[in-house]
């Protein structure tokens, strides 16, 4: 046997060939989402979950694509749905590879269909240098086309034909495609003509709107064979960012794109489809394994942003959910704090508590601008911006004015400053046409001239010249009509409550009717806020003191260096995370929001808890939930029951406060104990206790109080569908439904109503 330590003439054997070295933009990625960057080729779906880190996936990919030289910039289209968004993915591919990227497919759905349509616009009858019309042009335009038609502004707003136009088109559906029971339930079975009428005005000026720029590319693709085929073999990779919001128009376009190379990536997150209302269809990210024949789907969820608590409770809440793909957060970060869950008595008390958890942590130094209040619905903001201005803590609203600088709002406080001072000539021209009431220019115009002329205010010029032959009848009696409303209502202002008083004007007026035939998207949430206001009023002494805190509240001046708390809507809170979020409101009614409910069934409700979902995953350490007993709906006083969302949430990452108002006047001794859902438990029931009539004390004592028992949840109704039934408050009706112990109930004079078994007798 040779020695092992004898040296030895033959030559040393080389050295290990060293592997391939990764590429210094791998550094940090975990398996997951390097899986999702390297997997290049064929049909992709990375879902990513809130806080994955996803647009460091498909950054990366980007940059791998091309250092690769798997394609060349002009090869590649990524798709965004925002300007920011593709100027943030060019810059960090950008730092990636050490240089700009020149010649890519980058931006916006509408952007690159703008870029695809300029280079075949006469194939759809356009000219290249088309103009792209704004929303108030495109207003314009359709105003132009209804009034031959004689169509009826008051009842068919051009802003809502306009919107139902609108959404046709990101269906992408021309005028021939859209059915004729669509087209009945519009303008009197007029609006395609209108959508055509519409169309060919925009092709004799040369001009294209929004919808446009993608319905035309269907166009061209579908009609056009050589130009789809040259744009398929040119684009060898698609990457597509937030994939759950694209809409139907958008999902063609990409279908069609990926068909020669079948090189997409779709990122985006099932569980954060939250915008169906503008168009987004969660079921386009929901079958693109069937769309698109032996696809990959790659799961990111590691979770970089939220405690495990907070992710355990989101978790637990979506997975109520059947239509999704299903995937699970976690997180190698500290356990953190369970999210809180506290009942307030109401509204105002709820505004209370939140500001001063804000207060609290403000004094113990954490950044305003890491604290967020995120609301269901806009109107909930008010109370939350009274009581941050009387802390003197600074906010802002992101994603809409803030609460008095809103529209509606400032048309109704119009009104209120003309019936509480005629001579407040800008309050009186802001609403002397609002809603319409046929003045235009030319009588405009004469009032104002009168009222120069006289040296007197607008209110009496219009009142003068009502009496006049100045104008035209018609025009004479609207403005007799405006100024008789307006003194019955000043005279009225000692004799009826002013909240009351608010609500007269805003009816008799006609601005309430006017947003409830509105057809708009944003009118429900109008309305919502015009209630709001009315509430709010019962808080101040009169209008006159109503008013001056209105114009105090306004004349504060924001800071743009300042560190404010966030306040807005979960749906502007998507993309945002902070280090404390507070999620206020969640009750039956409310969030779930009725109206999701009632126009979208199961769909609507699978929304609503998607965006439960995204509320929770904006936060990274702290999370606080409240619900309120009570909450003040167009100044009546209604019962809330805590929103079923929080029976949803897992106990284990939940922290119940032990102040609880639905427990405050329970049942005695021995009747159980708190169950972490604002509800007293007893053997097979539930104690809610609940205020009988309209009111309640400041100090959030019960006012003649009484206790609804509510048989458990496994327990099933004595009342079956069909029985009679009477209640104390509704009177006779019929069992449509029942629900465990909730009952569904047509009644003879209320209408359909949803009560408590226990409060019904067979009749």
């Amino acid at each position: 046997m040779p020695d092992p330590f004898e040296l030895s003439d033959q030559p040393a054997p080389p050295p290990a060939a060293a592997g391939p070295v990764d590429p210094p933009y791998f550094t940090g990625l975990n398996a997951a989402q390097r899986e999702a960057v390297e997997t290049l080729d064929g049909p992709v779906l990375v879902l990513a979950g809130a806080g994955t880190g996803k647009t460091r996936v498909l950054t990366t990919r980007l940059a791998h694509l091309l250092m690769t030289g798997k394609a060349r910039p002009f090869e590649v289209v990524a798709v965004t749905f925002t300007n920011k968004a593709a100027r943030e993915m060019k810059d960090r591919v950008a730092a990636l590879l050490g240089r700009p990227v020149e010649g890519w497919w980058l931006g916006t759905f509408h952007a690159l269909g703008a870029r695809i349509l300029r280079a075949h616009a006469e194939a759809v009858g356009l000219k290249p240098n088309f103009t792209i019309l704004d929303a108030d042009d495109q207003l314009r335009l359709l105003k132009q086309v209804m009034e031959p038609r004689h169509i009826d502004d008051k009842k068919w707003p051009a802003r809502t034909l306009l919107a139902v136009i609108q959404r046709w088109k990101d269906r992408g559906l021309t005028p021939d495609k859209v059915s004729g029971e669509e087209d009945a339930a519009y303008a009197d079975g007029l609006l395609v003509e209108l959508y055509q009428d519409y169309q060919a005005r925009l092709l004799a000026l040369n001009a294209a709107d929004f919808g446009d720029l993608l319905l035309h590319c269907l166009t061209l693709f579908t009609t056009v064979s050589e130009i789809l085929a040259n744009y398929q073999r040119k684009f060898r990779y698609l990457l597509v960012d937030e994939y759950q919001d694209t809409n139907v128009a958008q999902y063609l376009w990409l279908r069609l794109l990926a068909q020669e190379h079948r090189n997409i990536c779709c990122v985006g997150d099932d569980d954060q489809s939250i915008y169906s209302w503008r168009g987004a269809e969660v079921g386009n990210i929901l079958k693109f394994e069937k769309d698109f024949e032996g696809a990959g789907v790659i799961r990111l969820e590691q979770n970089y942003r939220s405690t495990p608590h907070i992710l355990g409770a989101a978790s637990g809440l979506i997975a109520h959910n059947e239509g999704r793909l299903g995937k699970t957060l976690w997180t190698g970060a500290d356990e953190g704090q369970k999210v809180g869950l506290r009942g307030v008595w109401d509204g105002e008390e709820e505004a209370r508590v939140i500001g001063e958890e804000i207060e609290t942590r403000q004094a113990g130094g954490q950044n305003l601008d890491e604290m967020a209040v995120l609301v269901r619905a806009g109107f909930q903001t008010r109370e939350f911006e009274e009581r941050l201005i009387t802390l003197a803590i600074p906010y802002r609203v992101i994603g809409g004015p803030r609460f008095y600088e809103r529209l509606e709002i400032r048309d109704a406080i119009a009104y209120f400053r003309v019936t509480v001072s005629s001579d407040d000539d800008l309050a009186f021209e802001r609403i002397v046409n609002v809603p319409k009431r046929g003045l235009g220019q030319a009588s405009l115009q004469a009032v104002h001239h009168l009222a120069r002329a006289r040296g007197i205010p607008l209110y009496d010029a219009a009142a003068m010249i009502a009496e006049s032959d100045e104008l035209r009848p018609k025009v004479r009696a609207s403005l007799r009509q405006l100024i008789g409303d307006f003194e019955r209502w000043r005279a009225n202002l000692a004799n009826l409550p002013h909240s009351g008083l608010a609500a007269v004007i805003l009816e008799e007026s006609g601005y309430t009717e006017y947003w409830m035939n509105n057809k708009s998207p944003e009118a429900p949430g109008r309305l919502e806020n015009l209630k709001e206001l009315v509430a709010g009023l019962e808080e101040f002494e009169n209008l006159q003191g109503f008013l001056e805190h209105v114009s105090l509240v306004m004349d504060i001046q924001e800071n743009g260096a300042e560190a404010k708390v966030n306040l807005m809507t979960l749906h502007s809170a998507k993309g945002l995370e902070f280090d404390t979020v507070f999620l206020p409101g969640w009750e039956e009614g409310l969030f779930p929001h009725q109206r999701s409910l009632d126009e979208e069934g199961l769909r609507g409700l699978e929304e609503e808890r998607r965006l439960a979902y995204v509320g929770l995953t904006r936060a990274r350490r702290e999370a606080l939930i409240t619900h309120a007993a009570n909450r003040r709906i167009y100044n009546q006083w209604q019962n809330a029951l805590p929103s079923r969302f929080i029976g949803e949430l897992p106990e284990d990452h939940i922290e119940q406060s032990a102040e609880n108002p639905l427990l405050r006047s329970g049942a005695g001794p021995g009747a159980a104990t708190g169950n972490g859902r604002g509800f007293r438990e007893a053997p097979g029931a539930f104690e809610f206790t609940a205020p009988r009539r309209a009111g309640h004390a400041r100090d959030g004592t019960v006012i003649e109080g009484e206790a609804w028992l509510l048989p458990a949840a496994d327990s099933a109704s004595r009342f079956l569908g069909g029985a009679r039934v009477f209640h104390q408050k509704f009177g006779y009706g019929r069992v449509l439904a029942a629900d465990g112990n909730k009952l569904e109930v047509a009644f003879d004079k209320a209408g359909t109503k949803k009560v408590i078994d226990s409060f019904v007798e067979p009749a």
